[in-house]
């Protein structure tokens, strides 16, 4: 019954049209590279396929920062490490399927570990041979340290700007380690020449389209989950804790336990994000803990419109299609074009693309709706008690 009820607040019409956009585009992109010959005009190149992919994934990350900054404010300037945790579990179970493939022919150590003078694997790679023990780490491990972070951070009441600056530290901290050679997990050059996936060739335009297709169904999942908790009961106190933190811990409400909730949800998702990012891209290494990287998807959701879902989406795909394009065009200039992006849409259009279409978000602006918000939480939490009395 609880899971009819999430899955009931999730499929209203917005997100119906979201849904069969997405998967019309998908379905028409992956019949083109199948069914039309390389010379034809509508021919989609395998390389556009593995994009679009890649394009998704990222727009999964972005909706998983929008869950927390868009509907909580917890601005995270370290979720790219979510999302490279996540990536490093799904190229470590890649690796251990190479076996004597290698450079070296070693079936049991990968390449850099043969290189690096290694003698046996090290126990935090047991278990990565098998897909569903890699499955679980991409989901546990980011999830696990989002709960220990902000089991520290929310209890603490680190909010705010402190709270951003802790996260990027946290990510900051994570990239000086993987770098390190003798963390076994490659270091610089991190994982890569991957080979098959579940026994599927990696190169193969059939494997390609798969990724493509269990990309859009991870974001189609995220999407509707995250529309699901917004829409709920919990979603309506995450929403008070954004607009008067405050004012519903004082109406009761053991806020650090909702945020941490809220946080480690939006880190589990942002591994599943890398998990898929990785076979797409074909390889994983620290750079992807780059705090510039964590601050750029807040770009993408700024420019899309927090607090609405869709936009975060949108932004996350304009964004890199333009990052795309400039970097081969004038790549030069594109850090320029990010930045000016950014400076722009924090002045024009503070809600983002969305919120100004739809006149306003469904939390991005919300000072207002924020109070209806906590009226509803008094007057519900007052009923409950006058109940208990009775």
């Amino acid at each position: 019954m609880i899971m009819q009820g999430l899955i009931f607040r999730a499929f209203d019409r917005g997100g119906m049209i979201f849904l069969g956009i997405l998967f019309g585009a998908i379905l028409l992109l992956a019949l083109s590279n199948l069914m039309l010959p390389p010379d034809h005009t509508l021919h989609a190149p395998t390389y556009m396929v593995s994009l679009i992919g890649k394009y998704l994934t990222y727009a999964l990350l972005a909706l998983s920062v929008d869950l927390i900054w868009g509907f909580c404010g917890i601005l995270s300037l370290g979720h790219g490490a979510f999302f490279a945790l996540g990536g490093y579990a799904m190229g470590m179970y890649l690796m251990r399927q190479i076996g004597d493939r290698g450079v070296y022919g070693n079936p049991d150590l990968p390449d850099f570990m043969v290189f690096l003078n290694y003698s046996e694997l090290p126990w935090y790679w047991y278990g990565f041979d098998m897909f569903w023990f890699a499955a679980l780490m991409i989901v546990f491990v980011p999830g696990l340290l989002a709960f220990i972070f902000g089991w520290f951070a929310f209890r603490s009441r680190v909010t705010g700007v402190y709270l951003s600056i802790i996260t990027q530290a946290m990510t900051y901290a994570l990239m000086l380690a993987f770098f390190r050679n003798n963390m076994g997990f490659g270091g610089n050059n991190g994982l890569t020449d991957f080979k098959d996936l579940l026994g599927f060739d990696l190169q193969d335009d059939g494997t390609r389209i798969g990724l493509l297709f269990a990309s859009a169904m991870a974001l189609a999942l995220g999407f509707l989950i995250c529309k699901a908790v917004t829409r709920s009961k919990y979603g309506k106190v995450i929403t008070a804790i954004r607009d008067a933190e405050s004012r519903t811990r004082f109406l009761g409400y053991r806020v650090d336990r909702y945020k941490l909730a809220v946080f480690t949800l939006s880190a589990c998702m942002a591994g599943v994000a890398g998990a898929l990012y990785v076979p797409q891209v074909g390889i994983i290494n620290p750079s992807e803990f780059t705090p510039a990287n964590s601050i750029e998807v807040v770009v993408w959701v700024a420019v899309g419109g927090r607090g609405t879902l869709y936009g975060a989406v949108i932004g996350a795909i304009l964004v890199n299609y333009a990052k795309t394009y400039l970097t081969g065009a004038l790549p030069e200039i594109w850090l320029f074009a990010l930045g000016g992006l950014f400076v722009f849409v924090t002045l024009f259009l503070p809600r983002g693309i969305v919120g100004a279409i739809n006149g306003s978000g469904e939390g991005s602006d919300g000072s207002g709706k924020g109070r209806q918000m906590l009226d509803r939480l008094r007057r519900w939490r007052s009923a409950r008690a006058v109940g208990g009395e009775s």
